[in-house]
C-alpha cells in the first residue's frame, strides 16, 4: 500500500465535503467514533471473558 501525501489527503477531504456537505460531517464523525469505541469495548470484553474462565 502506498503512503498518502498531504495533497492526496486534501483531495480526499474535499471529495468527502462535497459528497456529504459541511453539516453532516460532524454526525458522520460521531458515528465513526462510536463504532470505534464499541469495537474496542468488544475487544476488551473478550479479554475479560477469557480471564474469568481461567
Amino acid at each position: 500500500m502506498q503512503n498518502f501525501g498531504m495533497s492526496e489527503i486534501l483531495i480526499i477531504l474535499l471529495i468527502v465535503i462535497i459528497l456529504f456537505g459541511g453539516k453532516k460531517i460532524p454526525d458522520l464523525m460521531k458515528g465513526v467514533g462510536e463504532g470505534i469505541r464499541q469495537f474496542k469495548k468488544g475487544l476488551h470484553g473478550d479479554e475479560d471473558n477469557k480471564k474469568e474462565q481461567d
